[in-house]
């Protein structure tokens, strides 16, 4: 997977690469949709920044034993693959392999490749995943957000292109800051 993230290497960077221009060809509803992906990975990354070393290290519950890093590491690792599950929506191509099975050996597997992470790896992740998938939701048209395909994760239910972005890109991290909310207390 060729992400941004692999692609540049220091906050700086990320710095120049967001002066520049976004695509022109986003409609409202395009614009909406990566506003709020980004507006939802800004809200997860301040919370996150103001933790300390033990509340990184924490458990997010009793039945979910990751650490809060590892959790926000997580959603930033999943942008690109979200995305990609949209685009094909959008398409028209059915997505017939990814089911709650695969979503949870995606999970296992990160957890013990990611572990260690740090808060500062994690962050940087979160932000240039979160900005290029912003970018790439903004690039939709209309005609694709609407277009519905058959989803594995929906139980092959047709969902259309923008419900993929809103119940993933989008929804990922305000789902998991109130989890890491809960978890801490906060």
């Amino acid at each position: 997977m060729n992400t941004i993230a692999t692609q540049i290497p220091t906050s700086q960077d990320f710095e120049q690469l967001k002066t520049q221009p976004k695509t022109t060809r986003a409609t409202g509803r395009a614009e909406s949709l990566a506003d709020r992906i980004e507006e939802g990975a800004a809200l997860l990354a301040a919370f996150a920044e103001g933790l300390s070393e033990e509340e990184w290290r924490a458990p997010v519950s009793a039945t979910d034993r990751r650490s809060v890093g590892l959790i926000v590491h997580h959603v930033a690792s999943m942008y690109p693959i979200e995305i990609d599950v949209a685009r094909a929506i959008a398409s028209g191509k059915a997505v017939n392999d990814v089911t709650w099975n695969v979503v949870a050996e995606l999970n296992a597997k990160h957890a013990h490749e990611h572990a260690e992470e740090t808060k500062a790896t994690a962050l940087e992740l979160l932000r240039r995943n979160s900005y290029e998938a912003a970018n790439a939701v903004r690039a939709f048209t209309d005609e694709e957000l609407d277009r519905a395909a058959p989803f594995s994760l929906s139980f092959g239910a047709p969902v259309t292109a923008q419900f993929v972005i809103e119940d993933h890109a989008l929804r990922h991290s305000w789902h998991h800051l109130a989890q890491i909310r809960t978890a801490l207390g906060r």
